[in-house]
């Protein structure tokens, strides 16, 4: 009964200074937004980033050249064309708990069809690939081992490409131009969108690896090799696998650096996820400043209202109230005031959320533990910064309570 009775004085006493309350509570309801907020955004680059690692797909390993050294001088990273199609096959063949192995080219070129035409990402890849991407056919099929041996010029065409070409039409059986050779269009790839550095994955066009290398770019080396292990737990096993069979495929003696980089994806995204984790941290702890301005807002006002109730506490307090009731009237008050500010705060966050999602065209992915934290932090401010005043409240005399004017 006497909390239910302290409870209704305190949204009595907030309800006759309306502004003020609403004031006091401005601190709160700006600290749980700017925590719900920064923290969507903070959780918004993780899951971009996340996202765009897995869409090259799981459990990955990349093997790339190293970079050439002539006469001192450095080239860039991949510059080497020490790997070729059939380290690839060996891979496959000779390496346990791999599920796929794709060698890849890739160039830029000019694509006509008709009066239209495109500049696009031709890549030259396997059958695999379409399993390691997890790649969808929307219409036709992808690319074989049978256009692999043959060297076909067939070609898959994502969804940008066939809107700039065909419009409307379904391009599969078509003939397109690349680089001024002609190529059929076996399938269209249903559309995988942007990544989270803002590249288009459906602007691209896949041809047999074996047709890019000896019909197009005229090359006998692959630029990558994608490689797709069966476990997450098998993944350094067969990182140091790989590394053993190429040293020995290039015939690298003990000691020289290797000619090829292999890339771990798992270690990558538990770094990113890492890093972005600690950025959502840094980010939800700068707006949770101000929410301890806030509970230092709601000290300021509760030592205000003790000072102007000082007569009611005399009265209370001749009435036989005891020293734990005015403290539980006056934390109750401060409470009221953290609760209410923490809902307003959380519904101000989530629509600022939506917003910077809407404006900034940037995903944001709100959580239900940083609402539930910054609320219960709230709720916390509001008590911990009403203890003062309470206990003051509770402390004063009652003879000279009632002689205050």
């Amino acid at each position: 009964m006497l909390f239910r009775e302290s409870f209704q004085m305190a949204l009595t006493s907030l309800y006759a200074n309306k502004m003020r309350s609403l004031l006091t509570m401005l601190g709160i309801i700006i600290g749980v937004g700017a925590v719900i907020a920064l923290v969507s955004v903070g959780m918004g680059v993780r899951s971009n980033v996340t996202n765009s690692i897995a869409s090259l797909g799981s459990n990955m390993l990349i093997i790339s050249p190293g970079s050439s050294n002539r006469g001192g001088v450095r080239g860039a990273a991949g510059s080497m064309r020490t790997l070729k199609y059939d380290d690839a096959k060996a891979i496959k063949e000779k390496i346990k708990n791999i599920d796929y192995v794709s060698p890849t080219v890739s160039s830029s070129y000019q694509v006509v069809y008709g009066n239209n035409n495109w500049n696009t990402s031709v890549q030259g890849v396997t059958a695999d690939f379409m399993s390691i991407r997890s790649l969808t056919i929307g219409y036709g099929s992808f690319i074989t081992n049978d256009d692999m041996n043959k060297r076909n010029r067939v070609a898959v065409i994502g969804t940008t490409v066939a809107a700039n070409l065909f419009a409307k039409d379904n391009p599969v059986g078509k003939n397109i131009r690349i680089n001024n050779q002609p190529y059929k269009v076996i399938g269209l790839l249903e559309s995988k969108g942007q990544s989270s550095v803002g590249q288009d994955q459906d602007d691209v066009i896949y041809i047999p690896l074996t047709t890019a290398q000896e019909r197009m770019l005229g090359i006998t080396y692959v630029q990558s090799i994608n490689v797709q292990v069966s476990s997450q737990e098998k993944m350094e096993q067969v990182q140091e696998e790989i590394e053993t069979l190429l040293r020995s495929r290039h015939h690298i003696p003990t000691g020289k650096d290797n000619d090829f980089n292999v890339r771990n994806l798992t270690s990558l995204m538990e770094t990113v996820n890492q890093s972005t984790s600690m950025l959502t941290l840094l980010l939800g702890a700068i707006a949770g400043i101000s929410l301890v301005v806030g509970g230092i807002g709601i000290m300021n006002i509760m030592m205000v209202s003790v000072t102007e109730r000082t007569r009611e506490i005399g009265i209370r307090k001749a009435l036989g109230a005891t020293f734990m009731n005015i403290m539980t009237q006056f934390l109750i008050e401060s409470m009221v005031i953290g609760i209410i500010g923490g809902i307003i705060g959380i519904l101000m966050g989530c629509i600022a959320s939506q917003l910077i999602a809407k404006v900034g065209d940037f995903t944001t992915v709100i959580t239900v533990t940083p609402i539930v934290i910054s609320f219960l932090f709230a709720v916390g401010i509001g008590l911990f910064f009403g203890i003062y005043p309470a206990r003051k409240a509770a402390k004063l005399d009652p003879i000279e309570a009632l002689r205050y004017e």
